[in-house]
């Protein structure tokens, strides 16, 4: 980068953007574009037209961000050589500068060494340097947060932890459930094209700029602030964020959820259209999305799946789920159990809560938009430790998290009247699985302990009761129908009546697999139940398979049916379920999972009823992907993708699409013919790699019967 100088003074500046980039871990970035982190030096050479007296002609320099810029707000800041520049009483984050040893101030060389504070905002700044009365601009550059530095807030000890959370462009995302537990590739590509100018307009478009510039261009030292605004603008509920939720189909004017495979054709697309809404996203895109922007800007992210997430409405940290006397859902409660649930989390210091540094560390921020937060739709920061032992009481949103992986679960039977009966009450459905990429492999790495006390323990119970005590002194007003609805949840832990005669024992209830479930063919199960009772039990036991959204909403029955059996005593019983390929092809296109319910009544003792719930999700046929494992920069290198049609019907509107930073600039699609049944595909495909490193490629087909199969290779770029 070259300043257009006036001639009589500054005849050449050397920004030594490669070296500075380079030892400020910026230069995936660019090497053209000064990046720098705070609290770091970078240096700079000036050439001046005359020899450099610093006695008679003192070197001024001003950095300036933002369009209001003032010493005050820390967003201007004046030093130079001899530092004897008069500042505002009140200045903050003011920049540091010293002349280098190599510098030759006689011939007018200047190697200058400056440093911005590790408290200074980020953003884009402007240097100006005056000097013999000549004032002339010195350079744009952008700083960013800088987890190498031990006086930053966002400061992360372990090397390998800054590469994997910071540097790491390449991930993995976890979907399914917690029975079925999928890793997707992910490519957060938060060092690609133009990733510095668009996180820059996310940050000068949010709402909180629009309202006051000055004010938060300020408060972007904090990295609590910064992460809080990208977690609404990654939403557009509120403000022009960059991606549109939707839930369910139609998906018209837009890309499936399921399709993308990466965060930077999302941004690049937002930037394009002039941040309007990218549509579609759910809970994983809203995640690694956000996790890219936390990264560019270097505040450690990571993205985390909870299993049996819990979305509490009310606050009163159960969920209440309804039942029909048949088994299926009567009716759609506000509060809901989602298959999985995505968000991330940031490391940061949160010296707001506690001056020890108890709340440091990992932090959950959520920019799905679920609930409102403050008024804006965001979640976080959440303290990791303040979920665990049940800290409702601190910010931001933890009682919402902590319900999340936490909730106890209320079962209600509507009979014909409107009344309700709780058949079940379970303190262990919720938060399973807390899953993460493990530091510097592909492998799953299980952090439900940092969320959770282990399920059933005394101090598990005992956090939860915490925890409801806190939230519910938070708001008198609300305290007595919280109690009220809260308080079965807390004290009835049985799996069943509360009431059994002496001689009839409760009934054990489960779901088994008789063969893994396979998108293609029939899925079959069997459904095993066992008393000890002293007595042969009849039993009427009504089953039904529902296709289910993964946020827990139905959408349709597959089917159900009513069967009769007698138990007898101390022996199982095994009832067989089969759902054809061809009853529930149809419905599963646009759904994530199948939820098989059965409820158990005994025919002796009507009142006596069992629950038992099992989700499925189907494995996708297998697509397979095969580049050469070492290729080499800007050599044209091929791979090929190949697809068999498991099912006896010809696949229509069949595409293939390629993506990959460091591979593939952008997306490429490929339509397909149509394949018919039983038939294999081929496809041959050509790329020239841009950046050397471990890359990772990414494969999806798509037709009319099977929804974005996904397949990923990881390939080595070399000079």
């Amino acid at each position: 980068m070259t300043a257009e100088l006036r001639p009589f003074v500054m005849k050449r500046v050397d920004l030594h953007s490669q070296t500075n980039n380079s030892e400020h871990h910026t230069s995936e970035i660019s090497v053209d574009q000064l990046i720098v982190r705070r609290g770091q030096p970078f240096a700079l050479t000036l050439q001046l037209t005359r020899p450099f007296d610093p006695d008679l002609h003192p070197l001024t320099i001003v950095a300036v961000t933002g369009e209001y810029p003032s010493e005050d707000r820390g967003t201007k800041s004046c030093f130079g050589i001899p530092d004897s520049v008069q500042r505002s009483p009140s200045a903050k984050a003011v920049w540091q500068v010293k002349l280098h040893g190599s510098s030759s101030p006689r011939v007018g060389a200047l190697t200058l060494i400056i440093t911005p504070p590790a408290d200074t905002p980020i953003g884009e700044y402007v240097l100006s340097v005056k000097h013999r009365d000549e004032e002339t601009l010195l350079a744009t550059l952008v700083v960013l947060f800088n987890p190498w530095c031990p006086d930053d807030w966002v400061f992360l000890p372990d090397e390998e932890e800054r590469q994997e959370y910071v540097m790491n462009e390449q991930g993995v995302i976890y979907k399914g459930s917690g029975n079925y537990i999928t890793p997707m590739t992910w490519d957060f590509g938060q060092f690609e094209d133009n990733m510095v100018k668009i996180c820059m307009k996310i940050l000068d478009v949010n709402h909180k700029h629009l309202k006051d510039p000055a004010a938060d261009v300020s408060a972007r030292c904090n990295p609590i602030y910064v992460s809080r605004v990208v977690s609404a603008m990654i939403n557009c509920e509120d403000d022009c964020g960059v991606l549109q939720g939707r839930w369910r189909g139609p998906y018209w004017g837009g890309v499936l959820p399921s399709r993308w495979n990466g965060s930077h054709a999302i941004l690049r697309r937002w930037y394009n259209i002039d941040c309007q809404p990218v549509k579609y996203g759910q809970c994983w895109v809203f995640a690694g999305v956000m996790c890219s922007v936390m990264r560019l800007l270097g505040i450690p992210c990571r993205v985390v799946t909870n299993y049996q997430s819990a979305h509490d409405n009310n606050r009163n940290l159960t969920i209440d789920v309804y039942h029909a006397d048949y088994g299926v859902r009567e009716k759609q409660s506000k509060d809901s159990v989602w298959n999985f649930h995505v968000w991330v989390e940031g490391w940061m210091r949160r010296p707001d809560l506690a001056e020890d540094g108890k709340y440091d560390g990992w932090q959950v921020l959520d920019p799905t938009p679920q609930e409102k937060s403050k008024g804006i739709y965001c979640c976080g920061p959440a303290p990791v430790t303040a979920v665990l032992n049940g800290d409702t009481d601190l910010k931001y949103d933890v009682p919402f998290v902590f319900a999340e992986v936490n909730a106890d679960c209320i079962d209600w039977l509507v009979k014909a009247d409107g009344s309700k009966v709780n058949i079940f009450s379970d303190t262990k459905r919720v938060g399973h699985n807390v899953s993460t990429k493990s530091v510097g492999s592909n492998k799953r790495k299980n952090i439900t302990d940092a969320y959770k006390y282990r399920e059933g323990s005394v101090k598990e119970r005992d956090v939860f009761k915490y925890a409801i005590n806190r939230e519910y002194s938070r708001d008198e007003e609300t305290k007595e129908n919280r109690e009220t609805e809260g308080s079965e949840a807390v004290n009835d832990t049985s799996e069943g009546p509360a009431e059994e005669t002496p001689d009839i024992a409760p009934l054990s209830i489960r779901f088994e697999e008789v063969s893994r479930p396979t998108n293609g063919k029939d899925v079959s199960l069997k459904l095993v139940l066992r008393s000890e009772s002293s007595v042969a039990r009849p039993l009427s036991v009504s089953i039904s398979v529902e296709a289910m959204r993964y946020n827990g909403s139905p959408a349709v029955n597959i089917q159900t049916e009513e069967k009769e059996a007698t138990l007898q005593p101390g022996r199982d019983l095994s009832i067989p379920i089969l759902v054809p390929f061809s009853a529930y092809s149809e419905h599963m296109v646009q759904c994530d999972s199948m939820k098989v319910s059965a409820l158990v009544t005994d025919k002796q003792r009507p009142d006596n009823k069992y629950l038992a719930l099992n989700d499925i999700v189907l494995l996708d046929p297998p697509l397979s992907i095969t580049v050469p494992s070492q290729i080499r920069l800007t050599r044209e290198a091929s791979g090929e993708v190949s697809f068999m049609n498991p099912v006896n019907e010809t696949l229509t509107k069949c595409t293939l699409t390629l993506s990959g930073s460091g591979l593939l600039k952008e997306e490429t699609e490929y339509k397909l013919p149509n394949l018919r049944p039983n038939t294999q595909i081929r496809i041959k495909f050509f790329f020239v790699p841009y950046k050397t490193g471990v890359k990772t490629l990414v494969a999806d087909f798509d037709c009319t019967r099977f929804r974005d199969i996904k397949a990923s290779c990881t390939v080595r770029v070399t000079l």
